[in-house]
């Protein structure tokens, strides 16, 4: 792209991610690429003297526009961030916002595990429908906002089967499937996931404010 002044290119516009997952980096990188947007992403690691923001909202939108907006304030570029967990429909949404820690700790994914399936141990298959929710924020340093939110349905298996993925992967059936997700490959993961929808969803969002 040329400028209108001068035979120079514009500059690329910066977008920081709030993350410092590698891998999500790289999935919402192929995603704006994929879709022509000229945007130079990085990761809060770019950033590292940036505090890590308490997520003390009530939704995932609330927890994903907290995170964009302390980046985007600290920062001075737009920022995106995401948050996302499993919700059980016989436990009313739950673990939800607290999936990462609903046994106590947070990011330990077996006692998770171990703990939902306990509760869920007298649930019959027809009443274990679940789904993984992420909603996917936008925030530029002027305030203004974006959210965006996808999901993967299923149902919750009995016991875990699986080695790939992470959380609750193991558990979660994708509906029209056969596999949990933990058994799916990375490439058929991404294609179906929560994240992966959230963040493809973005891409008319970034075109709208970034140009």
């Amino acid at each position: 792209m040329q400028s209108r002044t001068g035979g120079h290119p514009a500059p690329r516009t910066h977008l920081i991610l709030a993350t410092r997952n590698a891998g999500k980096i790289t999935e919402l990188r192929a995603i704006l690429e994929a879709a022509g947007l000229d945007v130079e992403l990085v990761g809060a690691d770019a950033y590292p003297d940036i505090p890590d923001v308490k997520e003390t909202g009530v939704t995932f939108a609330e927890n994903a526009l907290l995170k964009a907006h302390a980046l985007a304030q600290a920062t001075g570029h737009p920022a995106v961030a995401d948050d996302s967990g499993l919700c059980v429909d016989v436990l009313g949404g739950a673990p939800g916002i607290f999936s990462a820690r609903w046994s106590g700790t947070h990011g330990d994914d077996r006692a998770n595990l171990s703990l939902l399936l306990a509760q869920l141990a007298d649930i019959s298959d027809d009443h274990r429908a679940a789904h993984f929710r992420c909603a996917a924020a936008l925030a530029l340093p002027d305030g203004t906002q974006r959210v965006v939110e996808g999901t993967l349905e299923g149902t919750l298996r009995h016991t875990p089967s699986g080695t790939g993925g992470f959380g609750y992967d193991p558990v979660l059936q994708p509906l029209g499937d056969t596999r949990t997700c933990a058994e799916l490959t990375p490439a058929e993961k991404n294609a179906i996931s929560h994240r992966g929808k959230a963040f493809r969803a973005l891409v008319p969002v970034v075109r709208e404010l970034l140009g």
